[in-house]
């Protein structure tokens, strides 16, 4: 590039003449000094000149690589980050709907005349079924002191009797925490002759469940969408990078090398870039995650190292094979083109 524009505005025979006219007087002294000729003298200067000019080419060519690489990998771990982010939200999403599917109580109000040992056996039972999480064995006395606390009053005192009765509380699992389910177990349930009543909020569990498959329905759908957006600004921004390399990559072609040799190692800078950007991007989630259990120490609750892990592990993948595969066919679309369509 520089090489032309000199040899745009500086005719070579022109400038040799204008500089004999001035250093002619200095010719003689240079051929006794050095034992070449003027000529010779002006034609080392030329060729150190050019080596120069295509140094300096290359260290700005060198600076421009430099430049689209890392603006990629900022670019890849940036969109990588975003899809971090969405997969966070659907995991503390999930956990939370788990949470408070198997925070719904069922009280089990025991008969009067039921002996302690009957009920620990009950309860026994009840733990050893696969849908139930935990149960608690709540005793008349526990209950009356509950209530008072809650009212604030001695009503055992004011009414002389304790009216209430011995229950066992259980907390069903997420999965089985549905209507039908609890309605099922409660049939079950009510045929045992120790169980007078079994107790619970059936418009909410109707109503939360309903809530829960919305959300859910709306999260995966935005999670749809932005994936197939963070897919196309990945392959625009690693086309851009390759494009920058198109002179190259049919300069190769020129000379002989093979579409596998050109093509592979774009593939594996790209495959390292999407392994930069996917690390980037983890480091930057983990003080989103930091900052946010911070913020509202609640969150706690809901942390799952393990579904963490998966969503680490998948922002690599991702970004490595986003990269990859974009980088494979942005060089395989230029191996294609003609020489003149690299200047369109």
């Amino acid at each position: 590039m520089w090489r032309q524009i000199v040899l745009q505005k500086i005719n070579p025979q022109k400038l040799l003449i204008f500089v004999k006219k001035i250093w002619i007087p200095a010719e003689e002294k240079i051929k006794n000094r050095y034992c070449f000729t003027f000529e010779q003298a002006f034609s080392i200067f030329a060729k150190r000149f050019w080596i120069m000019l295509e140094e300096f080419e290359a260290s700005t060519s060198a600076r421009k690589t430099k430049t689209i690489y890392i603006s990629t990998v900022i670019s890849i771990a940036m969109v990588l980050l975003m899809i971090g982010l969405l997969g966070l939200i659907l995991v503390h999403a999930r956990n939370l709907s788990r949470y408070v599917k198997e925070n719904i109580v069922l009280n089990i109000i025991v008969d009067d005349a039921a002996k302690e040992t009957d009920i620990l056996q009950l309860q026994k039972q009840l733990d050893l079924n696969p849908q139930v999480k935990q149960t608690q064995y709540i005793t008349k006395e526990r209950a009356a002191r509950n209530l008072q606390k809650d009212m604030g009053e001695d009503f055992v005192k004011f009414l002389g009797y304790n009216p209430l009765l011995s229950s066992i509380d259980v907390n069903m699992k997420a999965d089985f925490a549905n209507n039908a389910n609890i309605t099922k177990f409660k049939t079950e349930l009510t045929k045992n002759p120790l169980v007078k009543e079994v107790i619970y909020q059936q418009s909410l569990v109707d109503l939360m469940n309903q809530k829960i498959y919305s959300i859910s329905i709306v999260i995966l759908a935005f999670a749809g969408i932005f994936l197939v957006v963070s897919v196309a600004l990945i392959n625009n921004t690693i086309s851009l990078a390759i494009y920058s390399q198109r002179f190259l990559i049919k300069s190769m072609q020129l000379v002989g090398a093979t579409k596998g040799f050109i093509r592979w190692p774009f593939v594996g800078f790209a495959l390292l870039h999407g392994l930069l950007g996917g690390f980037i991007a983890i480091i930057l989630l983990i003080g989103c995650l930091y900052f946010g259990y911070r913020e509202v120490p609640d969150l706690i609750l809901l942390r799952n190292y393990y579904e963490f892990g998966i969503i680490f592990l998948g922002i690599i993948g991702l970004g490595m094979f986003i990269s990859g595969f974009s980088t494979f066919l942005a060089v395989n679309k230029f191996l294609r083109l003609k020489l003149y369509d690299l200047y369109r």
